[in-house]
């Protein structure tokens, strides 16, 4: 109970350390009577001002010295990011865009000391110039809580740098190549391709067929063996398949091949 009434003290004491903020702008100062001070350092920071990047976390360094008689503890540290708009509805001219990360520490410095307090927060906004408000709220040794001012000044979000050589920019040019290409080669194969003649190939069965073909040896007329009741000659090359010694031998030999000559004419009978 006692750690989430402080909390609320704390977030209240934020939000008043803001408003006092714009109203020092104004002509309006506004100090406790603490001899704390609180300084605020960006080591990650350009000379051109201080950039916040979207998506990282950016390190603030807060030095706070103690120059009370008696120890203060610093308990929370928060922030929170406003704009300066003359338009606004509000009677400052400015209004609250985001409030950051607080952070609780519990860190008692002594008298007459100093210590130093990393921050860390993000942020994920659109580019742009805001106000960078900056708090912490420390507890005397009485328990009383004070809130004091950090930092408060006009801080650039920016957009992280991109890389070619980052895996989402990788994966983005290829998938972009590769609906490219299926483009191109659907308007090729549906409208290009029809324009121009296509030559005839003779595929993979047609070479099987032509060395079918040349490879295949002619069989001797004589080694062939006729089989009553089938629709062609079986043939068989090599060893003979039928027995001889059945057969007379009259039939086994062959007729000579009688030479006639081309020129002789048949003489004619006189009768």
């Amino acid at each position: 109970m006692g750690f989430l009434r402080f909390l609320t003290i704390a977030l209240l004491a934020f939000r008043t350390v803001a408003e006092d903020a714009v109203e020092e702008e104004t002509g309006n100062p506004q100090s406790p009577n603490l001899a704390v001070k609180v300084s605020t350092s960006f080591p990650s920071s350009e000379i051109f001002g201080i950039k916040l990047v979207n998506g990282q976390a950016t390190q603030a360094v807060l030095s706070v010295a103690n120059e009370e008689p008696e120890p203060v503890t610093v308990v929370f540290v928060g922030g929170s990011l406003w704009t300066s708009d003359l338009t606004s509805p509000s009677p400052q001219g400015s209004r609250i865009v985001r409030n950051l990360t607080t952070t609780r520490y519990d860190i008692e410095i002594p008298a007459g000391q100093s210590e130093s307090i990393q921050y860390k927060f993000a942020t994920e906004l659109q580019p742009q110039e805001l106000k960078l408000n900056l708090a912490v709220v420390l507890k005397t040794s009485e328990g009383t809580p004070i809130t004091l001012q950090a930092f408060n000044e006009t801080v650039a979000i920016v957009e992280p740098d991109t890389s070619i050589f980052d895996p989402q920019i990788i994966f983005l040019y290829l998938f972009l190549a590769g609906v490219f290409g299926g483009t191109c080669y659907f308007i090729y194969s549906t409208w290009i391709s029809t324009l121009f003649p296509q030559k005839r190939r003779g595929g993979k069965d047609a070479s099987r067929a032509r060395k079918s073909t040349s490879g295949s040896k002619s069989v001797d007329p004589s080694d062939q063996v006729s089989v009553v009741g089938a629709d062609g000659p079986a043939v068989t090359s090599g060893a003979k398949a039928y027995d001889e010694s059945w057969i007379p031998a009259g039939h086994l030999q062959r007729p000579d091949a009688r030479r006639v000559k081309s020129g002789s004419r048949p003489k004619s009978r006189n009768g």
